[in-house]
């Protein structure tokens, strides 16, 4: 019987395909740890910030491009830094309503196989090579967190900041479901869940779900003020991060 040989992927595609070699998975981590060194570096600076997930299919004439590109203005009226995965769709409007308005724009983009460009809207942005990378500096900025109507990854987005806050493993901040008609079924799961003893019913408190602009930055802004006060930021350039 022939021995089968075994097909190796460019290594950015294997990491989670078992155990390598000793030598492979130093690297790897050499590889991450400067990931995040890149992202910290060009992050630090931007200020706090309001993350908005959602969709890369939608279109400029989508409903939904223009109630993010809304809000990336109202966010930007707030006087935060408006965050996005710094693609297109949902990300590209979120970033266009802050930065047609003046306000600080930016975005942490990921390496695809089908090349996801960055946006034109954003004064800074970085792209990151491991999905993870890019999701920990998503929300590390944040002080609240926008979900727009999106798939697959905006759910991993969703309920891995869910997650996080539930857990007290990041501060409890708002989140926020954008789109009744799309998200009800998705409510319905998560109050089952609650009926079932699998999350607690107060874990359902974390979630506002609307269909309305006005009580969505009503109720960030209501949270921020009661917690918050903006004090200007002493720093050091240590890891030479550009302002």
């Amino acid at each position: 019987m022939a021995k089968q040989k075994r097909i190796i992927q460019p290594s950015q595609q294997v990491y989670l395909d078992g155990p390598k070699s000793r030598g492979y998975e130093l690297l790897f981590a050499v590889r991450v740890f400067l990931q995040f060194i890149k992202g910290f570096r060009s992050l630090h600076f931007v200020g706090p910030c309001i993350t908005v997930f959602g969709s890369a299919r939608f279109n400029e004439g989508h409903k939904f491009y223009q109630v993010a590109r809304e809000f990336g203005k109202r966010i930007a009226e707030l006087g935060f830094t408006t965050m996005t995965g710094g693609g297109p769709g949902i990300m590209e409007a979120a970033n266009r309503g802050a930065f047609e308005s003046g306000g600080m724009s930016v975005g942490c983009n990921i390496q695809l196989p089908f090349e996801q460009a960055h946006n034109q809207y954003m004064q800074r942005w970085v792209t990151f090579q491991y999905f993870f990378v890019r999701k920990a500096l998503l929300i590390k900025y944040s002080y609240a967190f926008i979900i727009m109507p999106g798939g697959f990854g905006t759910m991993d987005e969703f309920f891995q900041t869910l997650t996080l806050v539930q857990t007290k493993t990041i501060t409890t901040f708002p989140l926020v479901l954008f789109g009744k008609e799309y998200y009800q079924s998705l409510m319905n799961v998560m109050l089952d869940m609650a009926d079932k003893g699998t999350i607690a019913k107060e874990d359902m408190a974390l979630v506002l779900l609307t269909d309305d602009v006005d009580e969505a930055i009503a109720h960030i802004s209501k949270y921020i003020r009661q917690n918050y006060k903006i004090k200007p930021r002493r720093s050091y350039w240590w890891l030479f991060e550009k302002r």
